[in-house]
């Protein structure tokens, strides 16, 4: 899916501004690398099936590789 907009769900609203240029997932964590389109901004977004915990941690350009292979690092 990756390059493709996102609808993501959030209050009820479809978000289709949102491209997914990465993404991993391992043991029930899903991780993804996200563009907004309209706000140039990046972000990893998180959701561990297992906890039920969900959570997004905004990506500067310069550290989004290192925030997607490390963000609950970032998160804390």
């Amino acid at each position: 899916m990756s390059g493709n907009p996102l609808n993501c769900d959030g209050d009820g609203m479809t978000d289709t501004t949102l491209t997914e240029l990465h993404h991993r997932s391992a043991d029930g964590i899903e991780v993804s690398l996200l563009w907004s389109r309209v706000t140039n901004a990046l972000t990893v977004a998180v959701e561990d099936s297992r906890s039920g915990i969900s959570f997004e941690v905004p990506a500067p350009a310069e550290k989004a590789l290192d925030v997607f292979e490390h963000p609950y690092a970032y998160a804390a």
